[in-house]
């Protein structure tokens, strides 16, 4: 079920583990519990070209080492290239009825949305899920929507409840209950993680209390 892949979902790019070795957090990550993995290789710094697809096909080789879902974020010809399994596009990228047909039917498609009509058009297309957020305030992404808090995710989730919802945007071990208790899938994380002192530690604390509280929610 992809509802299960997407609970504890990791983003991170090469520039977002600050002076660690991205392969090393993503492997600590890994171990840690992460369920879904998306390769988001954005921003000042950002690998280009056949650095890019390097590090791509390295983080590839440990999400298939453990059995985790390998999502690239964007570039659907990289993702085509390497056999990931599957894109994650925001409303700005390549549409969705697009990226739904270049890649098959058999890749995980995600979309961000941000409104009711964003998601009536990803579950036309076929999405597999959708990224709402940011939920809370966070400086992961400098072109983030205004905050959106989870009042959206509680409407969509219970309006269309058979998309998987994941939320993102500043969530930390402090405010992800009400993101799950609002009827999200799964919550995704960047700086939780890729920018926590021991990442193993931080996703295994995520890990933990989801396993914990995803019966009682």
């Amino acid at each position: 079920m992809i509802e299960q892949k997407l609970q504890l979902y990791f983003i991170m790019g090469s520039v977002n583990a600050g002076a660690a070795d991205p392969l090393e957090v993503l492997e600590a990550a890994l171990r840690g519990g992460v369920t879904c993995f998306q390769l988001r290789e954005k921003g000042l710094g950002a690998l280009v070209g056949d650095e890019k697809r390097t590090f791509a096909e390295a983080c590839q080789r440990f999400c298939r080492q453990y059995d985790v879902p390998f999502i690239v974020n964007d570039d659907v010809d990289l993702a085509i290239a390497i056999d990931a399994d599957g894109v994650h596009i925001g409303q700005d990228d390549e549409t969705a009825a697009i990226v739904r047909q270049r890649l098959g039917k058999d890749k995980i498609v995600g979309v961000s949305v941000h409104n009711e009509q964003e998601m009536l058009a990803a579950i036309e297309v076929g999405a597999d899920y959708v990224g709402m957020g940011p939920v809370y305030a966070t400086s992961s992404k400098a072109d983030a929507k205004p905050v959106a808090g989870t009042a959206f995710i509680q409407e969509m989730a219970r309006a269309y409840p058979t998309l998987p919802i994941v939320g993102i945007g500043g969530i930390t071990s402090a405010n992800f209950e009400p993101v799950l208790a609002a009827g999200a899938s799964g919550i995704s994380l960047i700086s939780a993680i890729a920018s926590a002192v021991d990442p193993y530690s931080a996703t295994r604390r995520f890990k933990i209390a989801i396993d914990k509280g995803v019966a009682s929610l």
